[in-house]
């Protein structure tokens, strides 16, 4: 059968499509037969053909001639021609070969969308939803891409999901925007296939189900949409629907960093850094740490800091990890604020200030920070970069040790047995010496010896302070191992054993403990 003129000409346009580059003077350097075929083009189009006056446009279109495909566009679009309408539509858009022009796309969006043309009904959902050339309106917006989403349009079937999901444009309802993510899932629309694996993740109108939220992720994954990547080494990380496996997660954080995504960079640096799924490497680990870091993760930064501080996987600088430091610490991060203050306070990487360190270890404890909570303890009982102060001393003691730190612990049993910042307490003193002694603090563990031998805040109890004493003098504590010693040579707490006194003395002498010494040469005669 003979091709009629159109589909000929349809031929043509495919021709010039691939060709149109190479060609410097493109109507008047067409053969015989396509320069016969422009001719009845442009007759019929004169005639006031539509097919041909769109035709006659994408031809000027392709061959960059915008004024001339506009003229042909409108005299189509102005008598309903669909595709005519929308390629009208898109100039006026994108600028293209006119002014950029928002209500004049709305307008012949409008058209086309009127007729059907799913395209067109969907370019006119974003106009609406984002208020471009109409006044905003999210109802108009769903109704549209709707529309659009009935005609299989996988974008506008994620963007239906969307606002049923957040209830924008029409009531929320996770169960219809679960059916249309659906819908454009299974056409490998990756955003949506995403969207649908966060559903099922968290459970979000469906029963939560982490085999299919790997699945969909999985999917999504392997489009190279890096959240989905980030979230599939997650669940390979952790085994959430699929057996734990780190090499997977190593292999799907990598893919994610290297696209930049920064919660994969930070992950894939610290599984260099423990050697978890791949070999052990602070080098790499340090140049994955310091990409997230320089997108402003406050974790990395921190890290970047430590390394930096330590020498590992990089050269020692100091200056550099202060920097680092005081990048997540102006986050807000308590570790970064913390160890700023240990810098500040040793004048490690920077000048030593006390006022400095004081500052930062105040924001780590106000973060509830038990070794900033401890040191600013500290700095409130010497004096050092703030006025002294028992009261607050005690205060942030008291912050640190209901926290379980062993030093704050021991330093709030002093104070109660002293009565210093509060009225003198034994039993209180007794209280917190315990719990220090408990998580092994050495002169906890021998306070809490003398109180129980001397009956202080407790009944007097020998074999109780023996045992205390032996558990400090184990730890190589000098005046413990004295102690110990002398309930040894009286028989105090335990059966009297003479070499087992001799031996501790010499301990504790060893140790630096005068009277050790001066004990361990009396029983050595």
């Amino acid at each position: 059968m003979k091709k009629t003129w159109a589909q000929s000409f349809t031929y043509l346009l495919l021709f010039l499509g691939i060709n149109s580059a190479s060609i410097a003077e493109p109507i008047s350097s067409l053969t015989p037969e396509n320069q016969e075929l422009f001719k009845t083009a442009q007759l019929e189009a004169e005639k006031g053909n539509p097919t041909a006056q769109y035709n006659l446009g994408q031809l000027y279109y392709k061959i960059n001639d915008y004024e001339k495909a506009r003229d042909w566009y409108e005299k189509a679009a102005v008598q309903g021609h669909t595709s005519s309408q929308f390629s009208l539509a898109i100039m006026y858009d994108k600028g293209k070969g006119v002014p950029q022009n928002d209500t004049k796309a709305f307008e012949w969006y409008k058209k086309a969308a009127e007729q059907g043309m799913a395209a067109a009904q969907f370019n006119l959902g974003i106009l609406y939803e984002t208020g471009q050339g109409a006044p905003q309106d999210d109802t108009k917006a769903f109704e549209w891409y709707e529309k659009a989403a009935e005609q299989g349009i996988a974008p506008a079937q994620f963007n239906v999901g969307n606002m049923l999901r957040n209830g924008r444009g029409a009531p929320k309802n996770y169960t219809k925007a679960i059916e249309w993510y659906e819908k454009a899932a299974a056409q490998g629309h990756t955003t949506s296939q995403f969207n649908l694996a966060i559903m099922y993740d968290t459970g979000q109108g469906v029963s939560q189900n982490d085999t299919k939220a790997f699945e969909w992720y999985e999917k999504a994954a392997e489009q190279g949409y890096a959240q989905a990547q980030f979230n599939l080494g997650v669940m390979y990380k952790t085994g959430q629907g699929v057996p734990l496996n780190y090499t997977k997660a190593f292999e799907w954080y990598k893919k994610s960093a290297e696209q930049g995504h920064s919660s994969a960079q930070l992950n894939l640096g610290i599984m260099y850094d423990i050697g978890q799924g791949v070999p052990q490497n602070d080098t790499k680990a340090f140049e994955w740490y310091e990409k997230a870091a320089e997108q402003g993760m406050a974790q990395a930064q921190f890290n970047v800091g430590n390394m930096l501080r330590n020498g590992r996987g990089v050269s020692k600088n100091d200056t550099k990890a202060v920097a680092w430091y005081e990048k997540a610490a102006e986050q807000g991060d308590a570790s970064s604020q913390f160890n700023l203050a240990t810098m500040y306070e040793a004048g490690q990487g920077v000048p030593l200030n006390y006022t400095k360190a004081f500052e930062w270890y105040k924001k780590a404890a106000e973060q509830g920070n038990a070794s900033a909570q401890f040191n600013l303890g500290i700095m409130y009982d010497v004096g050092q970069g703030v006025q002294q102060n028992n009261t607050k001393a005690l205060e942030w003691f008291e912050k640190a040790a209901e926290q379980g730190h062993a030093s704050a612990q021991y330093n709030l049993g002093v104070m109660y047995d002293t009565g210093q910042g509060v009225p003198q307490n034994d039993a209180k003193a007794l209280e917190w010496f315990e719990k220090a002694a408990e998580q092994g603090y050495a002169s906890a563990q021998l306070n809490l010896g003398i109180m129980y031998h001397s009956g202080q805040g407790t009944p007097k109890n020998d074999t109780k302070a023996f045992e205390w004493f032996e558990k400090a003098a184990e730890q190589g504590h000098a005046s413990a191992q004295f102690n110990l010693g002398v309930m040894y040579d009286t028989g105090a707490g335990t059966p009297q054993n003479r070499a087992a006194a001799k031996e501790l003395f010499k301990q504790a002498c060893d140790n630096g403990h005068a009277t050790g010494c001066s004990n361990y040469n009396i029983l050595n005669k």
